[in-house]
């Protein structure tokens, strides 16, 4: 009976499924008016937070997250150039 227990652990494993490493490639000035959007996004967020307002505040986290992803977009072009 434990052999059995045993063998169904070892089947459930599953890998994760991996993330394209290729992203599509956006403009420097797109990129910059997507970050002014997500910071806006962010400010707005952060005032119906505290306005009592807001409805899921992990809004705040990932819109933070995606602003990260941008400037990090951002700072690889110009290290490429």
């Amino acid at each position: 009976m434990a052999e059995k227990k045993a063998a169904a652990k070892t089947t459930k494993v599953a890998t994760p499924a991996k993330k394209s490493a290729a992203k599509p490639v956006k403009s420097e000035k797109n990129l910059q008016e997507q970050l002014v959007e997500k910071r806006t996004d962010l400010m707005q967020a952060r005032q119906s937070l505290a306005a009592g307002e807001l409805v899921n505040p992990q809004v705040i986290s990932v819109t933070r997250k995606e602003i990260a992803q941008i400037l990090t977009q951002i700072n690889a072009e110009k290290e490429n150039k």
